[in-house]
């Protein structure tokens, strides 16, 4: 139940920078109206803004992902701009950031988690987020005038991470959230042939973003020499391949139907991005990103954080005044 991408319209939170925004232009290049839920846009997107002011049309909707209020006024502009709702990227994510992070606990100088406050902002981001967007999605498609049907798909694609394949004692709440996101998905694979909603992911490995390169801390965890990275475009292609393909080839850069082997896309499809592979990863019996040893999964530097980490836990970690 792939859709056809021209003349429908996005919504795509995050899509400021990084992987979302290639995802947003993407969409627009092919003749997609999208809305940009996000918190400011980065030149490079607010070039993009200025380029697409008519039809295709690109519109920055301002969005606190964790505010819901705000996610609801994102949806609203959607319809009061374009009259329908038909792809939705709830791709905003944060990286283990020391301002909601495990190992800056809720009361230390760095977190703005509140002690008493019940919630880790991280998850709010990363995995709140993404649930009540599904939730919202569904929702719009199924009350929409032509509601969403096998003759009338629509998309929701979330991004995980090969995170959510692995265990990292220095990232665990990211991980934790990745995780969950490719369960959500997975739990969501019914829909596809009951209401023809298509929801899918994928989990790239270690891509380049602001998300890295801006933040020195997660950046030297990086050997430039030997660690290759994922660029954010090749991730977008992929995204844009579970709206509107039923299949893609298992090497970056190939048509789906030549000599390489392929992938079939339907509802619950989570889908490993690493450098040049692409990989549909199975439920259950999962060998993992990097048995195959394909780059563009690993970081060869780990060890100087564990450190830093080992340096945190004395006495005193964690106790709230």
């Amino acid at each position: 139940m792939a859709q056809q991408v021209q003349g429908k319209t996005a919504i795509v939170t995050g899509a400021g920078s990084g992987i979302n925004l290639e995802f947003a232009r993407l969409l627009l290049e092919n003749g997609a109206n999208v809305v940009i839920g996000d918190l400011a846009l980065r030149p490079e997107a607010q070039d993009l803004v200025n380029k697409y002011q008519s039809q295709p049309k690109a519109v920055f909707q301002k969005t606190d992902v964790t505010s819901w209020a705000d996610l609801n006024n994102m949806f609203k502009a959607a319809i009061d701009n374009f009259s329908s709702v038909d792809i939705v990227c709830p791709g905003a994510g944060v990286f283990e950031p020391h301002w909601s992070n495990f190992w800056y606990p809720p009361g230390s100088a760095e977190s703005v988690d509140d002690p008493l406050g019940g919630r880790y902002k991280h998850l709010d981001i990363n995995l709140t987020h993404p649930i009540r967007v599904t939730q919202m999605a569904i929702s719009h498609f199924l009350n929409a005038s032509t509601p969403s049907s096998a003759s009338n798909p629509k998309s929701i694609v979330h991004i995980s991470s090969i995170a959510g394949e692995t265990a990292s004692l220095p990232f665990p709440v990211y991980h934790a959230s990745k995780h969950a996101v490719q369960a959500l998905v997975r739990a969501m694979a019914p829909l596809e042939q009951l209401y023809g909603i298509r929801v899918t992911a994928v989990m790239p490995g270690i891509v380049k973003t602001p998300l890295f390169t801006e933040d020195p801390d997660k950046l030297k965890i990086i050997n430039e020499d030997t660690d290759e990275w994922v660029t954010p475009e090749n991730v977008a292609r992929i995204m844009l391949a579970c709206v509107k393909d039923q299949s893609v080839s298992t090497v970056l850069g190939t048509t789906a139907g030549g000599n390489d082997q392929t992938i079939d896309i339907h509802g619950g499809s989570v889908l490993e991005v690493l450098a040049r592979t692409v990989r549909d990863v199975p439920m259950f019996g999962n060998v993992g990103p990097y048995a195959s040893g394909a780059p563009g999964a690993s970081a060869s530097h780990g060890e100087p954080i564990i450190e830093e980490i080992q340096g945190l836990l004395k006495p005193g970690w964690g106790q709230v005044q």
